[in-house]
């Protein structure tokens, strides 16, 4: 006891103590052991695998913080997904970003202090609530990586065409963590008094050092291009409006996209129980109207099931006040919140007029109404009479999609640009005389693109609205993208992360001659 006073009096190690402290709890100078020369620095097996789980769980949460940072592309496809499943609306996205971030801090904070407490010769217990910390963080990356490949699918195609745009810096901050690992492995390595212990602390080290310095040999991207090699910008397609400013596919929406400069409007028809084709994505009226309010027991009925008089009772605005449908969101202007809350439901001949009086390209999905509708087998004529004969839309704006009825329509309304939905052979697409692609953006291929454009066969990719995809279409060739964002996507004046090949081999060459410089001087040290 008397020891132990004197230690606490006479031996005061702040740095310490608050290292261990927070690592293992052991605030005390006496609870605390120095790693003896030559021993391993976790005193027992368990320790050992303690130590191995959490690296294990920061790796895991830093590829979980990366793969859902890069989704946010999806975001409100995910949300709205949860919305039709849980019946509320919520930012789940934003919610599980949080999560992340914390869990890679967390986990992160804890080498930290594992590596200060390793340079002082302390050796390492980590405490049991850090210990269920490690094993929960473990736990819910391991399970939301799985839940993402199974349910998200095309997430994994996003995170692998992200490595096309951030492969070059990530590659930068590897080298950088490996810089700052050499301390703890040589101060580790030094202590050990056997060759063997030495070799299996350093080797491993060094194998990683050098794949990552000889990695760029086999990366791409096609933002690294010589200069005056890339195309022209992208035109930017409002994807129902814009989205992110005014209720979707409403006219204030779609005026908007007008006002930032879109080239394009896209939207959804379906047509209502009297004919009147009308703008609406879902197959009911429940997220994007007021139904609840005007028919309550009604909102699960098809919305081609009722005719325009009840649909023209809707207000299709004031859900989009209330629910923010947008991660960062910035706020409306009263003039604008005003606007919002008066907006009806639009139909197909408005929409055309506004968009052949502003001289702006039109793509739409058509939606064949259910069966035992009066208009299900003269759907399509319904909807080219509205746009050949009532509207008289100049043809060469409407990016003809429907598939089915293709050889009809070329018919009785030459004129239009035939877009096919999916890749085709060159031969078939001519044969059809398709002229443009819509892809989703996960199918984007730069070779793809190059192989179409020589048939003068253009590209359009959707959803697309996050800046670096946006540069990787341009960098890639890409004609057009259909976006939620054009008042955000029509400012950026070249892509980012674009560079030429000599001076990514600058950047990686002194990037590797730097950090090879620092790790050396710390082993000599």
């Amino acid at each position: 006891v008397v020891r132990r006073r004197l230690l606490q009096r006479y031996e005061h190690q702040p740095f310490i103590s608050c290292l261990a402290g927070f690592y293992s709890c052991r605030w005390k100078r006496y609870q605390r052991k120095r790693t003896e020369p030559g021993k391993c620095c976790c005193n027992v097996v368990n320790e050992l695998k303690i130590s191995t789980d959490m690296d294990f769980s920061f790796c895991l949460s830093l590829v979980f913080l990366y793969t859902w940072g890069e989704g946010k592309n999806d975001y409100n496809g995910f949300d709205w997904y949860n919305y039709g499943n849980l019946g509320f609306w919520f930012l789940w996205s934003l919610v599980i970003l949080i999560v992340a971030a914390v869990l890679f801090a967390y986990t992160s904070l804890l080498l930290v202090l594992a590596m200060c407490l390793l340079a002082e010769g302390q050796q390492l217990y980590l405490h049991w609530s850090h210990k269920i910390g490690t094993f929960l963080v473990l736990g819910f990356t391991i399970s939301s990586l799985f839940a993402l490949s199974i349910l998200w699918r095309d997430h994994r195609k996003t995170v692998r065409l992200s490595f096309q745009v951030t492969a070059p810096y990530l590659h930068l901050g590897a080298i950088a963590i490996m810089v700052l690992l050499s301390w703890p492995v040589a101060l580790h390595a030094i202590r050990a008094d056997k060759k063997v212990i030495q070799v299996i602390i350093v080797g491993p080290y060094l194998a990683i050092l050098l794949f990552l310095f000889l990695i760029p040999l086999g990366m791409y991207s096609p933002c690294i291009r010589e200069k005056g090699t890339l195309g022209p910008k992208p035109a930017l397609i409002g994807h129902r409006g814009a989205p992110m400013l005014a209720p979707e596919n409403t006219e204030m929406s779609f005026l908007k996209t007008i006002e930032h400069g879109g080239d394009g409007l896209e939207t959804d028809v379906t047509i209502s129980y009297d004919g009147v084709p009308f703008l609406m994505h879902d197959d009911t009226l429940r997220r994007t109207t007021n139904i609840h309010e005007v028919y309550p027991n009604e909102t699960g009925k098809a919305a081609s099931l009722f005719s325009w008089d009840s649909l023209q009772k809707l207000n299709a605005g004031t859900w989009f006040l209330k629910n923010k449908p947008f991660l960062g969101m910035g706020p409306l202007s009263k003039a604008d919140q005003k606007q919002a809350m008066n907006q009806s439901i639009y139909t197909l001949s408005g929409f055309l007029r506004l968009a052949d009086s502003h001289n702006k390209l039109v793509i739409f999905d058509l939606y064949r109404p259910p069966e035992k509708h009066p208009y299900r087998n003269l759907w399509i004529r319904k909807i080219l009479d509205v746009i050949v004969k009532e509207t008289k839309i100049k043809r060469h704006l409407v990016l003809w999609l429907h598939n089915s009825v293709r050889s009809f329509v070329q018919s009785v309304a030459p004129g239009f640009q035939h877009t096919m939905g999916r890749k085709a052979p060159i031969e078939d697409l001519l044969k059809h005389n398709i002229v443009k692609l819509n892809l989703v953006y996960t199918d984007m291929s730069s070779e793809d693109i190059r192989k179409y454009a020589e048939a003068n066969i253009t590209t359009n990719f959707y959803v697309v609205n996050e800046p670096w995809l946006y540069s990787l279409a341009w960098c890639s060739g890409a004609h057009s993208v259909t976006t939620n964002a054009v008042h955000l996507l029509k400012d950026i004046s070249q892509p980012l992360f674009l560079m030429t090949p000599q001076q990514y081999n600058i950047m990686w060459i002194l990037t590797d001659l730097t950090s090879a410089f620092l790790i050396s001087l710390i082993f000599a040290l």
